[in-house]
């Protein structure tokens, strides 16, 4: 039995929109161009509803966690609207909600690495060195953790072998997450 198309337009929307709010917490993270017109774009987007959380979120080590705050607060909101739609009562799925919101917004952040690590991977040997904006965006966000991966697995000869450090890390983390989910169902 499929779902009905109202909760699926939610889900859509909220999805999508929490997805750029992280992208946006990962440009900052990645110090990443903001002269760049995705970015700019990014920016532009989720800039209204981020300002008053800027004002109240502390910012330890000048890194901004705001829009991971607001990712949270979109995917509850998601959840709340779908579940008010469907005529059900909140109960005892509040704390589901918070919990399965936070695991969302983490799994977020592993399914843009692995896509990125991907992407990465086919512009170093289709285009290395482009100038468009979408594989400069890539590099940028990538740079960071191929750079960590690198001190662990070092490269042989020309090949380098982080990629694979990468997707078994995110692979881990992402069974983790989905135990956590299943328990707090």
């Amino acid at each position: 039995m499929g779902q009905d198309p109202l909760s699926t337009v939610i889900q859509l929307f909220g999805q999508l929109y929490a997805f750029l709010v992280v992208l946006r917490f990962l440009l900052q993270l990645a110090k990443a161009d903001f002269y760049n017109p995705i970015c700019q774009a990014i920016v532009k987007i989720t800039s209204a509803p981020l300002a008053p959380l800027q004002k109240v979120v502390p910012r330890p080590a000048n890194i901004d966690f705001s829009p991971l705050l607001l990712a949270f607060i979109v995917n509850i909101a998601t959840w709340l609207l779908i579940i008010m739609f469907k005529g059900h009562g909140l109960g005892s799925n509040l704390s589901a909600i918070l919990v399965i919101s936070a695991v969302t917004v983490l799994d977020t952040i592993l399914t843009i690495y692995f896509w990125a690590v991907i992407g990465s991977v086919i512009i170093s040997w289709v285009a290395p060195g482009s100038y468009h904006p979408g594989p400069q965006l890539i590099t940028q966000i990538t740079e960071p953790v191929f750079n960590l991966a690198r001190k662990v697995v070092p490269s042989l000869g020309g090949l380098d072998l982080s990629p694979i450090l990468i997707f078994i890390v995110i692979q881990i983390a992402r069974s983790q997450l989905s135990t956590i989910t299943q328990m707090a169902l």
